[in-house]
């Protein structure tokens, strides 16, 4: 892949509990290095809006794993809230960077925070 400086990986819904495939992104992480030592230059985690509790601890496993810089929240047109986006950005203090309000590429959105918050309320 020569002359390429954009690598987006979907880990395809990876869960922290196994732990080969934790152990890929580790390695995908490695690799990048060794071709750009600043790499990677973002690697954001993207929580599906209707997670619950248990994806604070699949944060902390990715984050330990991969060093993560931010986070995305998805399916937010939905009934979902995403509220435990808010637990996970604190707890690890990683800025949330994204929000999906449906399937069309234009329905991923900057994350503002204030928009976030009316929205809770609309």
């Amino acid at each position: 892949a020569k002359d390429i400086d954009i690598l987006i990986a979907d880990t395809a819904g990876r869960l922290h509990t196994q732990d080969n495939l934790m152990q890929e992104l580790e390695k995908i992480k490695r690799v990048l290095k060794k071709h750009n030592e600043n790499a990677p230059h973002e690697t954001l985690l993207v929580i599906d809006g209707g997670s619950g509790q248990n994806a604070i601890q699949q944060a902390n496993e990715f984050h330990k794993s991969i060093n993560l810089s931010g986070l995305a929240v998805t399916k937010l047109d939905g009934t979902a809230k995403g509220g435990v986006l808010f637990a996970i950005s604190d707890s690890l203090n990683l800025p949330i960077r994204f929000i999906g309000i449906g399937e069309a590429i234009d329905d991923l959105k900057p994350f503002n925070a204030r928009d976030f918050v009316d929205a809770l309320f609309d």
